[in-house]
């Protein structure tokens, strides 16, 4: 790992504690985050060159109240100035106390008047400390597009009058799943990107997976925390096997199964044996038991499909969703024949959050080639190829339309890559 690399890392961790410390101590959220921006910024530029500081948090927490007390001195009028002077002195670093100040600040940026980009976008910012810049090249738009997103969002938990305090018993629990909603957004983008030439975004999958530790540790009792970050870790052991040099995609069925990450795999599973055990059992939870019944088998013919469509069957009632209807057709088609699975998706794609999906197709050419019929399995394949914006999608679907010539034709489950 080189020094840029390990200061990155620790500006990672810094920058949701400085927004913290300095929230604490002058309230005004929207201020407070643009000055510890640009206090990691000056960081990132200042510690390669000069040195990381003995004391980096209270190196950042005094250059961010700094700027925050110029940008009072210019933007607020004399008489507030005068009034707020004596409270602006740079803290001496000292550590915050308050142990809820982490899951404070996710609820803050998963605030429920923010739309689901807008809390995606300030969660990075501000508990992620990425910049604007970088979570723009991650998401693959302008980054004038993400500015404006932040500099909405906090306009509108100021205009909102929230405060950085927990929210009341009763609201805990939906605000803590609007952000275990974001998190999981943030994985599923980074682990299967939903355009551009890269199958993943690996910086965000880290990020992710970063911040959902912190919220498994806040709250340890969670069920859905532990299983989120479960379900994270077993899927994205997969990743050094899902792409070739090339970056073609390669799916489920087809990877090398030696070259997942068995730490992650085995810390995964041990997250999973405890939370199940422990209470009602969850969307996330679910999801990851079903990636742990794929972690566990040696190779894709000694799958436990029956046990996958048993445990799609719990999410499809607990938490049903288009991803879900497809996952579960494929865990159909693979314990009780091609037949039956073609037949569910038939009577699935009339809903409209499915009609015309690229991945309704490819569904379909893989059940198809299941059944023997090739042509059919090839138009489906250059149908899916045309509806998907992912590049390297395109190019495994175009590639499984030129293979369907004579002979044998096997089957790769891309829903579950």
């Amino acid at each position: 790992m080189t020094a840029g690399t390990e200061i990155e890392g620790l500006l990672r961790e810094l920058a949701p504690q400085v927004v913290v410390r300095l929230v604490r101590r002058y309230g005004d959220f929207d201020s407070c985050e643009d000055a510890v921006q640009e206090a990691l910024l000056s960081a990132a530029q200042q510690w390669p060159v000069e040195g990381r500081p003995d004391n980096p948090k209270g190196w950042l927490i005094t250059v961010a109240s700094r700027r925050l007390i110029e940008m009072v001195r210019s933007d607020v009028a004399r008489r507030r100035r005068e009034e707020t002077a004596g409270l602006l002195e740079p803290p001496d670093g000292a550590e915050a106390a308050a142990e809820d100040d982490s899951l404070t600040l996710l609820l803050l940026c998963c605030h429920p008047s923010l739309t689901l980009p807008s809390q995606v976008a300030l969660t990075l910012r501000a508990v992620g400390g990425l910049t604007t810049a970088e979570i723009a090249r991650a998401f693959l738009v302008p980054e004038s597009t993400i500015g404006q997103r932040i500099s909405r969002a906090k306009q509108r938990i100021k205009a909102g009058g929230a405060e950085f305090r927990l929210p009341p018993p009763e609201e805990r629990s939906e605000r803590i799943a609007a952000v275990l909603q974001v998190l999981y957004l943030i994985f599923n983008e980074g682990y299967t990107a939903s355009s551009g030439a890269a199958l993943l975004r690996a910086e965000l999958t880290a990020e992710a997976i970063r911040l959902t530790r912190q919220l498994h540790a806040v709250l340890p009792d969670d069920g859905e925390a532990a299983g989120l970050l479960a379900l994270m870790l077993l899927t994205d052991a997969r990743r050094p096997a899902r792409t070739r040099p090339d970056g073609a995609l390669v799916p489920l069925a087809e990877q090398d199964r030696g070259r997942w990450d068995r730490q992650a795999i085995d810390e995964g599973i041990a997250l999973m044996t405890r939370t199940l055990a422990e209470g009602p059992v969850g969307p996330y939870q679910l999801q990851a038991a079903i990636a742990a019944v794929h972690a566990e088998a040696p190779n894709a013919e000694d799958t436990d499909w029956p046990q996958i469509l048993g445990l799609y069957d719990l999410l499809d009632t607990l938490a049903p969703g288009p991803m879900v209807t497809l996952n579960r057709i494929v865990a159909v088609a693979m314990t009780h024949g091609p037949e039956r699975g073609l037949r569910e998706l038939a009577a699935a794609e009339t809903d409209d959050a499915l009609s015309g999906h690229h991945r309704v197709h490819a569904v379909r050419a893989h059940l198809l080639e299941m059944t023997g019929d090739r042509e059919a399995a090839r138009d489906a394949y250059v149908l899916a190829a045309r509806r998907t914006l992912s590049v390297p999608e395109q190019r495994y679907l175009e590639s499984r339309a030129a293979t369907l010539g004579p002979g044998e034709v096997g089957f790769s489950a891309t829903s579950n890559a």
